[in-house]
């Protein structure tokens, strides 16, 4: 028996916000996998993801459209745009934990000359592009929710969150990039 293919829609689909500093989009769907990983397990499963994995603070890498980014010690986020990450770690057969978060977290785009403000008008962190350089990730907060947030170019970031979170933190960030604007 076939089994029935289900797309993933995102009910934020086609969701913008453009002010004269920053646009605010909403990503597509993606894969997604938070991976716990001893150092010793992270060769085999950097071959087995086809990027090897970072091993420090603020720490990402990409190899075609797959990205991991160094949340923890032993703790990466891993994003496919293509193809689940979650079949590439079953081969591995050292240890490891991960788990498929694709449902859980939805993926805003933050980009023009005021992104920066627009995400730390509700983020202690400090994104500045000497200390946060393109590439920079961090597990952080904004306003009351836990983001990722990953530099994508000097003027562009990709927040993560929650999907639960999504309207809160996107209706933060719009207003922000109206107030980045004035």
């Amino acid at each position: 028996m076939a089994k029935p293919s289900v797309a993933r829609v995102s009910p934020f689909e086609g969701r913008e916000v453009s002010a004269p500093a920053v646009k605010l989009s909403m990503l597509p769907p993606a894969h997604r996998i938070s991976l716990r990983a001893p150092a010793a397990s992270l060769p085999a499963l950097s071959a087995a993801l086809g990027v090897t994995l970072p091993e420090r603070p603020k720490g990402s890498a990409s190899s075609g459209t797959r990205t991991a980014l160094w949340l923890g010690p032993d703790e990466w986020l891993v994003i496919d745009h293509a193809s689940d990450p979650l079949a590439a770690c079953a081969s591995v057969s050292d240890l490891h934990s991960a788990v498929g978060i694709s449902h859980r977290n939805v993926a805003i785009s933050v980009a023009g000359k005021g992104a920066e403000a627009t995400i730390s008008s509700g983020c202690p962190q400090d994104l500045s592009l000497a200390v946060f350089p393109v590439g920079a990730c961090s597990r952080t907060i904004l306003g009351k929710c836990e983001i990722v947030v990953l530099r994508t170019a000097e003027d562009a970031f990709r927040v993560e969150c929650w999907r639960s979170f999504a309207d809160y933190v996107f209706t933060f960030l719009g207003d922000a990039a109206r107030d980045a604007a004035a």
